[in-house]
């Protein structure tokens, strides 16, 4: 019987294990393998791998400095917001730390304590109640089994299980599919572009240079022409001057977008959820990771007395969070209205002017 057991290791479900390990008897499963993505297509997780300044922040609390084995060329203090049906352009100035996110979640699974139990390649299939505890089905190497917990939390992302197995004490959050290619690019792009057009997505694309590749992503409505429109997406690049080779991979994976407070859910007396499970994720940038640390770090300080009747105390606790997530959305009625983007980027507020050097 494991006090807790934990779906998912990316930074959610590996930071709160971190941080309850050697207080519980834990287990920590994931699917993934946690190795090195191939050329080809993939669809473990698809993230760009940008540490925001919310996230720094969150790391600097937890007290974690990064290795330079995760770091990706180049870093990154600008962002390029491209408006293509308005043809406006402008730079702002903000600070990125770009990583290779497979790396990063691998770094912070490593810093889970040896005595939790960690299973990768193993996937939660079901999960129901027996007696006063819950009962994990669980798939691994070719083999079901099964295991018992009294607590199970999920951190398995946007498609996550757990929260599926609440039903309908959780309501649903809009999804999107986000789509990348890891493509070679002909020139140095030292930005992080934001790219808005209504034909393609309601939500926004970017791109993200990597050493010798640019990473092009979009959030897509899932089964709307999805793959019509991410080429669309990249046809409108190049008529924007972006420049870029043939394609080395391709990425694929749900992506949530809480249109409220309400959308964000939090489990109950036996499931907790963090992370994007819960609905944690910006509603203006899909920004993620800060919500995943800031989750797992109120989980694990409700969980520390006691784990009796800790739903309460962790829903208590994701109040500010919540009030977070609602300011978010305000910002991002700005942000995805056409005509009031327009009017602020053809302001130039808070717009950086970037010097090109003179041709000879």
């Amino acid at each position: 019987m494991f006090d807790v057991a934990i779906a998912g290791a990316g930074p959610a479900g590996a930071t709160l294990a971190r941080l309850i390990g050697k207080s519980y008897r834990l287990l920590l499963i994931d699917k993934r393998h946690f190795q090195e993505p191939s050329e080809g297509f993939a669809c473990e997780k698809c993230c760009g791998g940008l540490l925001a300044p919310d996230a720094q922040r969150m790391l600097s609390k937890l007290g974690l400095g990064l290795p330079s084995s995760v770091l990706e060329d180049p870093q990154l203090f600008v962002v390029k917001a491209v408006d293509i049906p308005a043809s406006l352009e402008r730079y702002y100035q903000r600070h990125y730390i770009n990583m290779n996110r497979q790396r990063f979640d691998c770094w912070l699974l490593s810093l889970v304590p040896p005595g939790v139990d960690v299973r990768t390649g193993c996937r939660l299939v079901s999960y129901a109640t027996r007696g006063a505890s819950l009962e994990l089905t669980l798939a691994q190497g070719g083999r079901t089994y099964t295991e018992n917990a009294k607590i199970l939390v999920g951190a398995d992302g946007a498609a996550s299980r757990v929260r599926r197995g609440l039903g309908s004490q959780c309501v649903p959050v809009r999804r999107y599919f986000a789509v990348q290619e890891w493509v070679e690019r002909d020139h140095s792009l030292p930005y992080f572009t934001s790219v808005f057009d209504r034909e393609i997505t309601d939500y926004y694309c970017w791109t993200i240079p990597k050493a010798d590749h640019l990473i092009i992503g979009a959030a897509l409505y899932p089964r709307r022409k999805t793959c019509e429109k991410f080429a669309l997406l990249k046809k409108k690049l190049r008529g924007c001057g972006f420049a870029f080779g043939k394609t080395i991979r391709r990425e694929g994976g749900f992506l949530l977008r809480p249109l409220g407070a309400g959308q964000v859910c939090t489990g109950n007396e036996r499931v907790a959820l963090v992370g994007e499970a819960a609905g944690w994720v910006s509603p203006s940038s899909a920004e993620g990771l800060s919500y995943a640390f800031r989750s797992a770090l109120l989980l694990a300080e409700v969980l520390h007395p006691a784990p009796e009747a800790f739903a309460k105390r962790y829903r208590q606790k994701t109040g500010p969070l919540k009030r977070n997530i609602f300011l978010k959305n305000l910002k991002s009625q700005v942000i995805f209205n056409p005509a009031l983007r327009r009017a602020i980027m053809q302001s130039g507020l808070q717009s950086v002017t970037m010097y090109a050097p003179p041709q000879h």
